[in-house]
């Protein structure tokens, strides 16, 4: 994949909303579910994006909430919307994430260099903030399609 492409691509995602990410069910690929909206005035539909990150060989997650914050969001009814809403802490049961500030391509890296050589095709590195994890992603391909209704990414047939 070309890496100018990755980069517009990854720039389209900056402030939509985050609400799903892991490996995919067969365990290869990983995947970012974006809802996607834009002003009512311009008339385009809110949509549901899968970012599908291919043959992702290194997927690290951390959290990017402070330790003080975590320690006034263990209560259990922070993942909860309705039960948190009023408490001192994260409330975790808003069950999104904003993408800020965002994504973006990171160098390439010995990393991307050993994977590239090993198998034959190009790597790239890619870091996700959001105002609650830090993803960092190391993958051959991105694909983008509109996520069908009904799709549950758990769902293991």
């Amino acid at each position: 994949m070309d890496a100018a492409v990755l980069e517009q691509i990854l720039d389209e995602t900056f402030d939509h909303a985050v609400v799903h990410h892991g490996y995919t069910n067969y365990m290869r690929d990983y995947e970012v579910i974006l809802y996607m909206t834009a002003a009512p005035s311009t008339g385009i539909e809110p949509a549901y994006l899968r970012y599908l990150f291919r043959y992702c060989v290194e997927a690290r997650c951390e959290t990017s909430v402070s330790g003080e914050t975590w320690q006034r969001s263990l209560d259990d009814r922070l993942i909860d919307h309705e039960t948190g809403a009023d408490l001192d802490g994260f409330v975790w049961g808003v069950k999104w994430h904003p993408m800020y500030p965002g994504a973006k391509l990171l160098p390439q890296s010995d990393a991307t260099r050993h994977w590239s050589h090993t198998l034959g095709i190009d790597f790239h590195h890619v870091l996700i903030e959001t105002n609650a994890h830090r993803l960092t992603l190391l993958f051959s391909d991105l694909q983008v399609t509109e996520v069908p209704v009904g799709y549950a990414p758990f769902v293991t047939d």
